[in-house]
């Protein structure tokens, strides 16, 4: 049913997505899909590296040790950006055509009042992605 499951990261906070990176491998698994981790950084020195090289090979490392935790296929796709934090939805956007996902797989807080106002970034992915958007609440 699907072959390709993208999961955006924050390497910042990856110790809160266990829930979205354990169903991500359950279908993976189950489907025997591969998993692609993305991630977005600036050009600029960042909390989690100085430059999109040292993000990229970050990212490489976390979705290799998935890989091996978690007994899956697994790659990274690092996307760079002028300004995460407006570029974020776009990116990611992108980011669905450029690895060829069919399914994304990502975490979500718990909906608050500025949700009403601002759509989260999984809102607004499921809103305009062409493909299924499985939004997991919770760390």
């Amino acid at each position: 049913m699907f072959n390709t499951v993208m999961v955006p990261v924050d390497l910042a906070h990856a110790d809160k997505l266990d829930r979205a990176l354990s169903c991500a491998a359950d279908l993976a698994q189950l489907y025997k899909a591969r998993v692609v981790y993305v991630g977005v950084s600036a050009a600029v020195p960042g909390a989690v590296a100085r430059t999109p090289e040292e993000f990229a090979a970050k990212l490489d490392a976390f979705a290799n040790e998935q890989a091996r935790l978690r007994g899956i296929e697994a790659t990274a796709h690092a996307v760079t950006s002028h300004d995460p934090a407006t570029d974020l939805d776009p990116a990611l956007l992108d980011a669905v055509k450029d690895t060829g996902a069919d399914l994304v797989v990502m975490a979500s807080h718990i909906p608050n009042v500025t949700d009403y106002i601002w759509p989260s970034n999984g809102g607004s992915l499921a809103t305009h992605a062409k493909v299924s958007v499985l939004i997991v609440r919770g760390g």
